[in-house]
């Protein structure tokens, strides 16, 4: 969330009608009225009440949401929305982000309705679509209230409609129309899962409030409001508008396209550094919606390309992304860990974006195998087992240690479980929605073929074909998935899922029909097709071969995470709280016996390794630090910067001068303290375990926190010496995101001013001795981090800071030079003499 305060800062908290179909979407369609020419999908989803749940931890994990739905009660949720417009109310206030004072309250009834529409949808339980019509009744009565209370016809929320007033006025409230999305979206959700007709009419009414809201602003207004969290209001307007017909929805739909988001998509640019993730997902998924409404081929482009660069550039190994919300630059993903990855309402959202670009592009697998590793992984593993109600995490944290653990109330701690009534984050939310629509995606339908997308135990009825279906499996546990024609018969074409992670180890998928060989095609990350006339009692069983996958992190190749089929195995550590990433010996790896459990040597001791969604109640890791490979001593890069730019070695790309930096006459790099500084190409200490750092220094003045050099991605992921810190000394530092503190070395005092100092850094074993002029000024034994996990550094500089608040350095760098070894004492005091 943006302001006032992130979700995260919240966590730790208590208490003129524009006529042209073109508005709001620059460059993309003439601005004149016309009739659009809807885009409609390929594929079409089985209905949820078509598909049941056979037994398997999905249906477990559904079970116990659904028993939350049963117990949760509306009237305190109804509690804030009638003391909004002066109806009464005796009921308990909720807590956590549905507490009175908290200004995103309401946001939790939208997902209630989605969650009871969709569980009444899948298992013809009478209680959910009960409880969802008093829901949807009392919301009409607020409603209708909504016009003696002061507020403009139509308005529904569970907060004064003031709170939009300050968001025009260039406010940054929390994300109010974020909230009115979500009541939106269970309204609608309520109408075509339950039937419910008065859903359809109470959302009609929120439709031409947001219309009457918005078509008073000129469009500068209206891109400028957009920057506040709004949710998918593009989404829930245009589904409105392909269920009615009516263009206004379509018109007030287009009115959240955001351009300055939209735009780089468009062109094809990765711009998501530095935005919060979720902010993101649901307006690109509402683009989806929008090119099904318009078939403006914009925005499939915009859709598809958010997708592929989420997926391959910004996507941790069990399917989540972002780091404390935030999008970094593409490929940053372990030099970015924490407790604080991959909020899981990122992947909810990015779910959907995938089976919606499925749908309209069937022939590309890959939607559905990034469906299926988010699932089995992060949403299967969000919700704690022990739980009767389903309780959720909030994030799923990957930096080694992580846990999902704790027990209701407002979430202090990022792996901590949702509660009953004081949680209602918007975690908590997707929670409800997420674990009863897990029947959703499992089977696709177009013409005359069946898709089998996922390899869920389940039922389903083809209802186009008169054919009744059973899969039944073990999967990812066992390899293979049997499906059993229970009922009917006829011509079609069946589609099998062929995963795409059978590829990393060249293997096919095998297929038989009635216990025969097909000739088929079945590659990795395609489609299956078998064509014949099916008959009752026909089975078609595929197996799928399965081994442990080591994968490199794109940013670090000797930090690894390790996957069997779909799953991601974690390291199941108990108490243990490793301080960084732990040893692994990937030689080690046995199997134990049991499906997807092995043992390996990791820090000297056993640690099991299992399926990351099944890790509760216990620390785990997920990356593990790879031994680094050896090869003798050598000198990885030497940049005199005597007259020259060049890598002495010829393995490195040219320094770069920057802002102001110049080369000087007499020799060496000027630095004018005020932005000049030199940038060193990226990956200089990629797979070191040990290493050197020299350079020849001198400063002019000194400031504090300016630094020497320094190596890293980011203000939390370094490798420097910095000129003088605030107790007057200079200081070697290193360190990585997430870990607590940082590996440091003092020197007993600092550079001296005016002249030329010759500073080595060398790391090594567990000690890291800081030298000037050969002689050692500071020492520390004891490393808690090898600069191993570092990896490949993406900004390497002289003379600036990976923090961009700190100072420059003022005066002159000369000489850098990067060993892949460890000098020892005379070595250094020789390359001293060498470089004097």
């Amino acid at each position: 969330m943006t302001a006032p305060f992130t979700r995260r800062a919240f966590l730790g908290t208590t208490g003129v009608t524009a006529t042209a179909l073109g508005v709001g979407l620059t460059g993309a369609a003439p601005a004149a009225a016309r009739t659009p020419a809807p885009h409609t999908p390929k594929l079409s989803p089985l209905p949820l009440s078509a598909v049941t749940l056979l037994d398997g931890p999905f249906r477990d994990n559904m079970a116990r949401t659904c028993a939350y739905l049963k117990f949760i009660d509306p009237d305190r949720l109804l509690h804030t929305f009638r003391l909004n417009v002066g109806l009464p109310s005796d009921a308990q206030p909720c807590g956590g982000w549905e507490a009175p004072n908290v200004q995103l309250r309401g946001h939790s009834t939208g997902h209630l309705l989605t969650a009871l529409a969709q569980a009444h949808a899948n298992t013809g339980d009478e209680e959910h679509a009960a409880k969802g019509r008093h829901l949807v009744a009392e919301l009409a009565r607020c409603q209708a209230a909504a016009p003696a209370a002061g507020f403009t016809p139509g308005y529904l929320s569970a907060f004064p409609e003031s709170v939009f007033v300050q968001l025009e006025a260039g406010g940054n409230p929390w994300a109010p129309y974020y909230t009115i999305h979500k009541i939106m979206a269970g309204l609608l959700d309520q109408y075509r899962l339950s039937g419910n007709r008065q859903a359809l009419d109470v959302l009609k009414g929120m439709a031409a409030w947001v219309e009457t809201r918005c078509s008073r602003l000129d469009e500068a207004t209206m891109q400028r409001l957009l920057h506040v969290e709004f949710g998918g209001m593009n989404d829930v307007l245009a589904e409105l508008y392909l269920l009615t017909g009516d263009p206004v929805h379509l018109r007030t739909a287009r009115r959240f396209d955001h351009e300055e988001v939209f735009g780089p998509l468009a062109e094809g640019r990765d711009a998501l550094a530095g935005l919060h993730a979720n902010t993101q997902i649901p307006k690109i998924v509402g683009a989806v919606r929008e090119y099904e409404a318009t078939g403006i081929d914009r925005y499939h482009r915009i859709a598809a390309f958010f997708w592929d660069t989420v997926v391959h550039h910004h996507m941790y190994v069990i399917g989540g992304n972002s780091n404390e919300e935030f999008f970094g630059p593409p490929g940053e993903l372990v030099s970015r860990l924490s407790d604080a990855n991959c909020e899981n309402c990122n992947s909810y959202n990015m779910l959907k974006l995938s089976r919606l670009l499925f749908m309209h592009d069937p022939s590309r697998a890959a939607y559905m195998d990034y469906y299926e590793q988010t699932l089995h992984n992060q949403m299967l593993g969000e919700q704690d087992p022990d739980s009767e109600h389903g309780f959720c995490t909030y994030y799923t944290g990957l930096w080694p240690g992580s846990q999902r653990q704790g027990k209701g109330g407002l979430v202090s701690a990022p792996g901590s479980y949702s509660s009953d009534y004081d949680n209602f984050s918007c975690d908590h939310g997707t929670g409800m929605e997420t674990h009863t629509k897990f029947a959703d995606s499992i089977y696709f339908q177009s013409g005359d073929a069946l898709y089998v997308n996922l390899f869920i135990p389940s039922e389903a009825t083809w209802e186009r074909h008169g054919v009744r279906i059973r899969q039944e499996t073990a999967y990812p546990k066992a390899e293979t998935t049997r499906i059993t024609v229970t009922e009917g018969e006829g011509d079609f074409a069946l589609k099998l899922r062929v995963p795409g992670w059978l590829g990393a180890r060249g293997q096919h998928a095998r297929i038989r029909v009635n216990g025969a060989a097909v000739p088929v095609q079945a590659h990795p990350g395609r489609y299956a097709t078998i064509e014949r006339r099916w008959r009752e009692g026909d089975v078609v069983e595929m197996t799928m071969p399965m081994a442990p996958v080591w994968r490199k992190a794109p940013d670090n190749p000797h930090i690894q995470a390790i996957t069997h089929g779909p799953v991601v195995l974690a390291g199941a550590l108990g108490d243990r709280e490793p301080n960084t990433f732990p040893a692994i010996d990937p030689r080690s790896l046995r199997e134990t016996g049991e499906p997807l459990r092995y043992t390996a040597r990791a820090d000297g001791a056993e640690v099991t390794l299992m399926p990351f969604a099944e890790v509760h109640h216990q620390r785990y890791t997920v990356y593990w630090a790879t031994p680094a490979p050896r090869r003798g001593p050598r000198l990885v890069a030497h940049y005199a910067l005597d007259g020259t730019l060049k890598d002495a070695t010829g393995t490195w790309a040219d320094a770069v001068l920057a802002g102001g930096a110049a080369l000087a006459e007499d020799g060496g790099v000027a630095l004018n303290g005020t932005g000049a500084h030199v940038v060193l190409p990226r990956g200089l200490i990629t797979g070191l375990d040990e290493l050197t750092v020299a350079v020849r220094v001198r400063a002019d003045t000194l400031t504090n926190n300016a630094r020497v050099f320094d190596l890293g991605f980011n203000r939390r992921t370094f490798f420097y010496v910095n000129s003088r810190t605030g107790s007057g000394r200079t200081r070697f530092s290193m360190r990585t995101y997430g870990m607590e503190g940082e590996d440091f070395a003092d020197a007993s005092g600092t550079l001296p001013v005016g002249e030329w100092l010759h500073v080595a850094v060398v790391v090594g074993g567990d000690s890291a001795v800081l030298y000037f002029d050969g002689a050692e000024a500071g020492r520390k034994d004891g490393l808690i981090m090898s600069p191993l996990v570092l990896g490949a550094t993406s900004q390497n500089f002289l003379g600036r800071s990976q923090d961009s608040r700190h100072p420059y350095l003022h005066g002159r760098v000369r000489d850098f030079r990067i060993y892949d070894h460890a000098l020892d004492a005379a070595a250094i005091r020789d390359l001293h003499a060498s470089q004097s």
